[in-house]
């Protein structure tokens, strides 16, 4: 399929002009990441609180992320486990500073106290506050001792009792369960009625992601694109020369710099959706240079009296519908994600669309703008591809 019938577009013509506006980019992305916002790092790289909550009827997911969003907790990744809606991981960014006020209190301990907090519903924020007791969040020493109040022979037999069914079943749905399912004593239960309640939620598990595991997940993130463009340099060398492999390296580092000096601008949170979408742009891009550099090689041995400059045009003019064609089918892809699915895959869309766009720019406009002033600075007696 042919978009274009016999394109001549000058494209080493604006060479300068190009590489002139990449180099603004990254310059002005760099100073930013260094000096100014920087990036955002996620609860992959900068550590925070994964909690797991159950509730007792089905939630959707908007409506917790709504509710999270009052307490600046709009951020947080919100994942379903099961088709139940009544059981989700959620992660959120740990507070700044909140080990330095709470000295006694483990950061995640906190964040997850403010995760239940905001979710729990406004009567059960009354009977906090009323000095009633949750017994899908109490401890068991804390039900013992209420219990002990009025029955303290029982006190610790129930108290264990009533923890092991949350603990098996994740949530405590009413105060028949307790009678008629774990067996505590009718008047036990009663007192409970009086003195404690149940919420519409309990918390399975509080984790807590270090600095030391976001420093790993950094290192190995460096050390994937390293190692992906190493071995992409290795293989074009083998495959063309070394020149091709050099060309599409630094075109593929000026994607790479390019999309992350974007994305620096936009305050969203670098994590690993990100990270993966950055290596879909490398292999990408790598895919559009290399038809291109295909088509230099063909050419060189079909117009060996033109100049160098004019065969760089003529391919790419050749392979200017395949471009477009490709890059367009791709990016209406992306976009459809970026608008239609979701919170989860948003940030790894965005990054995409970017990649895209930057990727067919730089396949047209940098990889053999590289490979002429390489062939211009090594002057090679015998031509390029031989």
């Amino acid at each position: 399929m042919q978009l274009f019938k016999n394109p001549n577009i000058k494209f080493m013509k604006y060479k300068y002009i190009a590489l002139g506006l990449s180099a603004i980019v990254i310059i002005a992305g760099i100073l930013n990441i260094n000096f100014g916002k920087g990036l955002n790092p996620g609860i992959d790289f900068a550590g925070g609180t994964l909690v797991r909550i159950k509730f007792i009827e089905p939630i959707p997911v908007s409506d917790i992320r709504q509710a999270l969003a009052t307490a600046d907790l709009g951020a947080s990744k919100i994942q379903s486990v099961g088709h139940t809606q009544t059981e989700y991981m959620i992660r959120t960014m740990q507070a700044k500073g909140i080990e330095a006020k709470n000295q006694d209190i483990e950061a995640h301990e906190i964040m997850g106290n403010r995760v239940v907090e905001v979710l729990r519903t406004e009567k059960s924020k009354e009977a906090l506050a009323s000095g009633k007791i949750d017994l899908n969040s109490a401890d068991e020493e804390a039900l013992a001792l209420l219990i002990a109040q009025d029955f303290p022979e029982e006190a610790e037999e129930a108290a264990r009792k009533i923890i092991a069914f949350r603990v098996e079943s994740g949530v405590i749905a009413s105060f028949d369960q307790i009678g008629q399912k774990i067996g505590v004593r009718n008047d036990i239960v009663n007192k409970l009625k009086e003195k404690a309640f149940i919420s519409r939620l309990a918390v399975l598990s509080r984790e807590s992601v270090g600095p030391q595991v976001g420093f790993d997940l950094r290192r190995k993130a460096t050390q994937a694109t390293v190692w992906a463009l190493l071995g992409m340099l290795i293989y074009i060398g083998i495959r063309f020369k070394l020149a091709y492999g050099v060309s599409a390296i630094l075109t593929l580092a000026h994607d790479v710099l390019v999309t992350i000096g974007i994305f620096s601008f936009t305050n969203r949170e670098v994590n690993l959706p990100v990270i993966a979408a950055i290596l879909t742009i490398v292999g990408y891009s790598l895919n559009d240079t290399i038809v291109i550099f295909d088509r230099v090689r063909d050419n060189l041995k079909i117009l060996r009296k033109s100049e160098f400059q004019d065969m760089l045009n003529s391919s790419l003019n050749q392979t200017l519908s395949r471009t477009i064609i490709t890059s367009g089918t791709t990016l209406i892809t992306v976009l459809a994600l970026f608008l239609f699915g979701g919170e989860v895959i948003n940030d790894f869309a965005f990054t995409m669309m970017i990649g895209v766009v930057v990727g067919t720019y730089s396949s047209i406009y940098q990889s053999c703008s590289i490979l002429y002033f390489w062939k211009k600075i090594f002057k090679p007696k015998k031509g390029m591809g031989k």
